[in-house]
């Protein structure tokens, strides 16, 4: 079993500098009303950006290994929240976007599968929440 470990220190505030394992930072910071000054990513930012990036990764090595020709891949993710406190996402949307000469219904099988089976992240949800995608090819 392998572990992985992030690292927070206290800046300002609720601002945090973030570091992961592999040496990597970024900077957190909550919303105004608590004492936040938009210094950062929030962190239900963060955890939507880790849930779209790892589905991200695995869009790319499933097209890649099924030999299918892309110059570029972006993703929209939006979490919908409940309007309650804790604010649990509630929903997920990712879009998928490739450019490049790959078919359509390849980006999607890849799209699904990297969401419903090798994202660790989507994973790691509660299974109450929905995790839905599009995909988009777009020419170059």
């Amino acid at each position: 079993m392998s572990a992985v470990r992030v690292t927070l220190e206290r800046q300002t505030a609720v601002a945090f500098s973030v570091k992961g394992g592999t040496g990597h930072s970024t900077t957190l910071d909550g919303p105004a009303h608590i004492g936040g000054s938009e210094a950062g990513l929030r962190p239900m930012e963060l955890m939507l950006a880790g849930i779209a990036g790892c589905a991200s990764v695995d869009v790319v090595h499933i097209l890649n290994k099924g030999r299918q020709p892309f110059e570029h891949l972006s993703v929209e993710a939006t979490g919908h929240r409940a309007d309650a406190i804790p604010a649990v996402f509630t929903r997920i949307e990712l879009h998928f976007v490739a450019t490049g000469t790959l078919k359509e219904d390849r980006l999607a099988r890849a799209a699904m599968l990297a969401v419903t089976q090798y994202c660790s992240a989507a994973a790691s949800l509660h299974p109450d929440i929905e995790v839905s995608w599009t995909v988009e090819v777009r020419a170059p």
